[in-house]
């Protein structure tokens, strides 16, 4: 079974979209790149991308950056060089790096128990967790018993309540299961509490702000109209097969008693995710709004320079944020993966660049990481969200032409 079948988690839909109409593909590659601009083209021809970018960058200068098709799934308006979009969980990559930024700066220790910061986290039998529990989805609390409404799950203080008083399904520390949408109000309440201020507002202020990014955690509503419009579209047979996911994965999606289910229902009923209130508000493990540009940008600035902007990982945080946490069976995707305190790691379920790198993707198809070694960072957004999980088939086909072209 090919593994990005196995990663989606949720049933291939029955019925395919129509052919579309070849796109012109905007932007630059630097010489050697052309491969990875010749994959994107064949996103939209062959993948079913309806609007979409990628960036990369080499050693902190970008070496693609390409934009095409339209900026929102369900219009004719062209997709331009700022257009962004909702990135979903690669929103917790973001957030991750804040977290380590306040443990760089001797803020945050990750070896404290997470009450330390939070009393009232201790509710439960949680007393024990430590702060890299939480980060490495080792905390035991990606389900809520009672799921937030939309209204609720942005109001300020309500999802983190709801997650303090939440008894673990599992002894934390003991094991993983991806924390799919409280990993917001964990992280969210935790750089509350240290720093005073909210995630959106230190990322903003500590990353975006000094990197000159696109990139929110709660969007400003003067950049409203940076954002386009993002909805489900379906995923193309490819030689005359659909990728389906193994039975078990199904079966976890399908079962609303199951964890998987509870942890993404965990806010019920789903939200608008192209509502200005969901844009406005900040859950910091799902709603980030970033360009592909941004995203690699950031990336690039964890692992190196960047031109007129900041190396926000000192070389011991670098090291730490690729460290393995959380490996094996996930109790929540039901496939196996890999964490570092925040970061998913290369592996099966969510192939990056090689092994060293690190990033996140985020529900529907986008992906940001970095690569050390090659000095490589990744960004790309769609608005066309396939039933992927961790590896769509788009962002794999990029990775695979930038790996291609490091290979020679």
């Amino acid at each position: 079974m090919n593994d990005t079948a196995e990663a989606t988690g949720h049933p291939a839909p029955d019925e395919q979209d129509p052919a579309p109409e070849p796109v012109a593909v905007h932007g630059t590659v630097a010489p050697g790149y052309e491969p990875v601009r010749d994959a994107f083209a064949r996103n939209f021809a062959q993948l079913g991308d309806r609007g979409a970018a990628v960036t990369v960058h080499r050693h902190g200068t970008p070496v693609v950056d390409l934009w095409a098709g339209t900026r929102d799934h369900d219009s004719t308006a062209p997709w331009e060089r700022g257009t962004a979009q909702v990135v979903h969980s690669v929103t917790k990559g973001v957030s991750a790096a804040a977290l380590l930024l306040l443990h760089q700066r001797g803020r945050l220790d990750l070896d404290a128990p997470v009450s330390t910061y939070w009393p009232e986290y201790a509710a439960e039998g949680k007393e024990r967790t430590l702060v890299r529990h939480l980060l490495a989805h080792r905390a035991g609390v990606p389900v809520l018993d009672r799921p937030l409404t939309p209204d609720e799950a942005g109001r300020p203080g309500t999802g983190a309540a709801a997650v303090a008083a939440q008894a673990p399904v599992w002894e934390p520390g003991t094991e993983h299961g991806y924390h799919a949408q409280t990993y917001s109000w964990l992280t969210g309440e935790l750089v509350r509490r240290v720093t005073g201020i909210t995630l959106g507002r230190y990322v903003a202020e500590e990353i975006a702000g000094p990197l000159g990014l696109d990139l929110w955690i709660g969007l400003p509503p003067e950049r409203k109209d940076r954002v386009g419009r993002s909805g489900a579209v379906s995923a193309p047979e490819r030689g005359g097969l659909r990728l389906r996911p193994r039975r078990n994965v199904q079966d976890a999606y399908g079962d609303p008693a199951s964890l998987t289910r509870r942890a993404f229902d965990a806010i019920d009923p789903p939200v608008d995710e192209n509502s200005p209130a969901y844009h406005a508000a900040e859950l910091p493990g799902a709603n980030g709004i970033a360009t592909a540009y941004a995203l690699s940008r950031f990336y690039a600035s964890l692992i190196g320079a960047v031109e007129q902007g900041p190396r926000l990982f000192a070389p011991a945080t670098l090291a730490l944020a690729r460290t393995v946490e959380s490996e094996g069976p996930d109790r929540v995707l039901v496939v196996p993966t890999r964490f570092g305190p925040g970061f998913m790691l290369h592996g099966a379920a969510s192939p990056l660049l090689a092994d060293g790198s690190f990033g996140h993707p985020g529900r529907g198809g986008s992906l940001g990481f970095a690569d050390p070694e090659s000095g490589v960072a990744f960004g790309y957004v769609t608005n066309g969200l396939q039933k992927t999980v961790t590896n769509d088939p788009r962002a794999q086909a990029l990775v695979r032409a930038v790996r291609g072209v490091l290979q020679g």
